[in-house]
């Protein structure tokens, strides 16, 4: 059987709901992507399930779509996983029957499994230094890469930011003399986040470098890129990934600690220092406080360790 849901109608109210997502709704491309992956597994479990490409949305009910989870647990994905998918079909579904293409929605009945809760990796402070103090040695030696993997370093870990919204930052979003950017978050909302000093000048250090290959690119949009790379046009995602990467390893900060993680310490840490959990919430784009909660447990878990290495009653 196909792995996607076959010509017809079945695929053209798909096709419809991906782009009421991109044009109404303005979801970027990669959420847009998943949508239509979660969407593929639910077409070919449909087709598999039936033993027919002739089938239509309508067929489907909850009796189906219990089945389609129970299919999900058998491939031994994660609770997580499952959920993420369950929630792509739930709204796909909202849509057909919203747009008068369903007399009812089958999702509304059922329950989504119970996500096991996963504290992020984070850095301590001592680790943070640590990453930081080569990526200053690097960025004195005033080269495109040095200068860079510093406005990286600062910006990911001084303003929380996600991979993709450092990615699409442009020159003109910065205001140096403020010290705030202008970011782009998940459904391209925009929001004013402060920078620090030290990213302010680790920018102004790495301008100039900047400008010597920013002439090596075509016209186009990337040319106004804040981070740039050797040719000239915009950094990729991965290459700043590896460049985060790179500077962890050097400062021995361990596997488990990615590039998103700087975002998690941004966090973690500014809670640690009494921040108010409603302005980390704004800070990091989140949409709902519980996204943001999760950081309150991680600082408990760690109180809690250090408490019982201390205590001599703490066993």
């Amino acid at each position: 059987m196909s792995r996607r849901i076959p010509d017809g109608p079945a695929k053209t109210a798909a096709e419809e709901f991906l782009r009421h997502l991109a044009d109404e709704r303005q979801l970027s491309e990669h959420t847009i992507t998943a949508y239509r992956r979660d969407l593929n597994d639910l077409g070919a479990f449909l087709s598999d399930h039936n033993g027919s490409f002739d089938w239509r949305w309508s067929d489907v009910d909850r009796f189906t779509l219990r089945s389609f989870l129970g299919h999900l647990r058998r491939r031994d994905l994660a609770s997580r996983t499952i959920a993420r998918k369950l929630s792509a079909v739930r709204t796909f579904f909202g849509f057909l029957h919203v747009e008068d293409r369903l007399e009812s929605d089958p999702t509304r009945a059922l329950r989504a499994p119970k996500a096991e809760r996963r504290l992020p990796g984070y850095l301590t402070r001592a680790e943070v230094q640590a990453v930081f103090d080569i990526a200053e040695v690097r960025a004195a030696e005033n080269t495109l890469e040095g200068t860079r993997s510093l406005v990286v370093l600062e910006m990911l870990y001084g303003s929380g930011l996600r991979l993709a919204e450092l990615h699409g930052m442009n020159v003109a979003d910065l205001d140096l003399v403020s010290e705030v950017v202008r970011v782009r978050g998940k459904g391209r909302k925009e929001r004013i986040v402060p920078i620090t000093g030290s990213a302010a000048t680790a920018i102004r250090r790495y301008e100039p470098r900047r400008d010597e290959v920013r002439g090596k690119a075509t016209r186009g949009p990337d040319r106004d890129a804040l981070l740039l790379g050797p040719g000239g046009g915009r950094y990729s995602r991965r290459a700043i990934q590896r460049t985060v990467h790179r500077l962890l390893d050097l400062a021995g900060a361990g596997d488990e600690v990615t590039t998103h993680s700087l975002r998690h310490t941004f966090a973690t840490h500014l809670l640690d220092a009494g921040a108010d959990l409603m302005a980390v919430k704004e800070l990091l784009g989140h949409v709902s406080l519980s996204t943001t909660q999760i950081y309150t447990h991680t600082s408990t878990e760690r109180l809690k360790k250090a408490y019982r290495q201390a205590h001599p009653r703490s066993e």
